[in-house]
């Protein structure tokens, strides 16, 4: 039973700390010592890139709205770069490429999205590279926005705010996003973010590096900045838009394909190489914990059935884990989310180590 009680309080612990401890103590700590951007009217060139993937049903939408940005327009360069679209993205490009010389189309082979932008990068030449989802919009103020932060000499990376539409079925994605949002914004004014948003970002070109093509940029751009003893950042105010997977269902499914790149980073990419120790504890608390929590749901779910009869904590524990299941399966809006997204850190994981994790991507289900 030593055992038991052991794993009990250690998975206990560790949830309550990931899911509750850790932002309160990061907003807390945000205001004791706050480490503002110093930012500035900043307009240098840019290099918009975004990477697609048989986007033909949005493609034009996304080119359009970048073009539409309240940005000195000789000062922009957008470039789509297709990783062997066999639809008509290319063709669609080409045409808007035709009229408009800031457009070029960069043909790539089917490599996946990662190895699309560094071959972008390559091929470009603004101090700051952009980065946008095929499916998403900025707003017109949005490119300035993430810009002004570049006045600051320590930022590498500046990413922006996501706004997801309002869902058309049980996805509760917005909900998680708005609290991650909140959770953002106290890392950023503790120094730097964990993890960025893959609808709008932006890097230093001096600063940026090739990551592995099978490695996410959201995950692993933010630590590799702050290993380099530079800063990676949020700005709430620079807004993008995307619509989310349909139904949780839909959204368990992307979670699953998502976590097995983090699960690839976390084992294999040196996260915890080099870093202070408030940037330490933010990823340890942030992302390794949080990738964990289905598996330390398990170990609490077990250690609890096997302590039921030692006390009345062990047997509230176990009833509140059976009520948030039974919730779930009963299709309770955010239960289910919950408990879905959980499960999919376990399935990633196996999924990971028994398959590895592909270089390419495919598009989530009804985000088009």
């Amino acid at each position: 039973m030593v055992i038991a009680k052991v794993l009990f309080w250690f998975s206990l612990g560790a949830l309550v700390w990931t899911q509750v401890g850790y932002p309160l103590f990061a907003a807390l700590l945000a205001r004791l010592r706050s480490r503002p951007v110093l930012k500035g009217d900043f307009v240098p060139s840019v290099s918009l890139i975004v990477a697609a993937h048989d986007e033909e049903d949005v493609i034009e939408r996304r080119v359009g709205n970048l073009l539409a940005l309240d940005y000195p327009p000789e000062k922009v360069e957008i470039v789509v770069a297709s990783d062997a679209s066999d639809d008509r993205t290319d063709e669609l490009v080409e045409a808007i490429a035709a009229r408009e010389s800031r457009v070029r189309l960069l043909r790539c082979p089917r490599e996946g999205k990662v190895a699309a932008q560094n071959r972008a990068v390559r091929e470009t030449q603004g101090e700051i590279l952009a980065f946008s989802d095929a499916n998403a919009r900025w707003q017109p103020d949005a490119l300035r926005k993430l810009v002004r932060n570049y006045a600051d000499s320590d930022v590498a990376y500046v990413c922006g705010s996501s706004v997801y539409e309002t869902a058309e079925g049980t996805n509760r994605e917005g909900t998680y996003w708005r609290f991650e949002g909140w959770l953002r914004r106290n890392e950023s004014e503790l120094g730097s973010i964990t993890g960025g948003i893959g609808a709008i970002y932006t890097v230093r070109r001096s600063d940026y590096v090739d990551v592995d093509p099978r490695f996410g940029h959201d995950l692993a751009l933010p630590y590799l900045m702050v290993q380099q003893g530079r800063r990676a950042v949020y700005d709430p105010e620079a807004l993008a838009s995307e619509k989310p997977s349909r139904d949780i269902e839909d959204e368990y499914r992307r979670k699953v394909r998502m976590f097995e790149h983090c699960w690839l980073i976390v084992l294999r990419g040196r996260m915890l190489r080099g870093l202070g120790p408030t940037y330490l504890l933010e990823v340890l608390s942030h992302r390794h914990l949080r990738y964990a929590s289905g598996l330390l749901h398990l170990v609490l779910l077990g250690s609890s059935i096997a302590l039921v009869r030692q006390g009345t904590v062990f047997e509230v524990v176990l009833g509140a884990q059976l009520g948030l299941l039974l919730a779930a399966a009963f299709g309770v809006g955010i239960a289910r989310y919950y408990v879905l997204v959980t499960w999919a850190t376990v399935v990633s994981l196996v999924r990971y180590l028994r398959f590895g994790v592909p270089a390419v991507w495919a598009k989530a289900e009804g985000t088009r």
